[in-house]
């Protein structure tokens, strides 16, 4: 079970979105639309998103967005919190994503929106078992897209930088520290920020470095582990730039 109260602080937002059957009438205030409190964490609870379809007739859009963020360095990770975090931020967008699949194929379309992070193509210190749970959503997604494409359903993966939500606030959960990785907090606390408010699925607006990360770049020790380059005709590297560059005007009035 994850730690008490964090899979089920932000997992509300996790119902799926069905739309009004007549489309010639007004859709009804949001008041009146069923609300479904929804646990990621419960498989049982799950099939609340079956409830909505029955309402509705089917399904049309699926937003996986609960999440919350944990906090530490991966030294100071417990295996506890490691396996709450991948419960909520890995294995809720599974759980969802599979009670809603039968629906979305029944009806041959649809459209599943995976919440990910810039923290699900990048990785930042104090963050790693949160950035892990986001580098596999996205894999698990773009393997998805592949396998439901046949079915006319519809896979976007979302990758939001710094928003004001409760990502890195009440809902957060920190690590024990260790003395030893004081240094490398003081630099993240220093670093400065583009956007001054917290950050809603992963840490943004990190473009300068600090000065001690700069030194530490000059050493022997690279600040980063080194890649084999993959294959370039399998990597689909350039199709995710492309999408990314056509993406980029309207994501910046975001």
């Amino acid at each position: 079970m994850p730690t008490p109260g964090r899979g089920r602080r932000k997992i509300g937002g996790d119902s799926p979105v069905a739309r009004q059957p007549d489309y010639a009438a007004p859709a009804p205030p949001l008041s009146e639309w069923p609300q479904l409190r929804l646990d990621v964490t419960d498989r049982g609870a799950v099939t609340a998103a079956g409830q909505a379809a029955g309402t509705f007739g089917h399904l049309d859009v699926v937003v996986n967005n609960a999440g919350y963020g944990l906090f530490g360095m991966v030294e100071e990770t417990t295996e506890e919190q490691a396996r709450a975090q991948l419960d909520t931020d890995l294995l809720g967008p599974l759980r969802v994503t599979q009670a809603a699949l039968p629906f979305l194929r029944a009806r041959r379309g649809g459209h599943l929106i995976q919440v990910s992070s810039i923290g699900g193509v990048a990785a930042f210190p104090a963050l790693g078992l949160y950035n892990a749970s986001k580098w596999a959503l996205e894999g698990m997604s773009v393997a998805l897209a592949q396998e439901v494409r046949l079915f006319g359903i519809h896979v976007t993966i979302v990758e939001p930088g710094p928003y004001g939500t409760d990502w890195s606030g009440a809902s957060a959960v920190h690590t024990e520290p260790i003395a030893a990785y004081e240094p490398v907090r003081e630099a993240r606390r220093g670093a400065p920020r583009r956007r001054h408010r917290p950050s809603a699925t992963g840490p943004g607006g990190h473009r300068r470095r600090h000065p001690r990360t700069r030194r530490h770049r000059r050493t022997a020790t690279p600040a980063l582990p080194r890649h084999l380059p993959p294959s370039r005709r399998r990597s689909g590297l350039p199709a995710r730039l492309d999408t990314w560059n056509a993406w980029r005007p309207p994501a910046a009035k975001a």
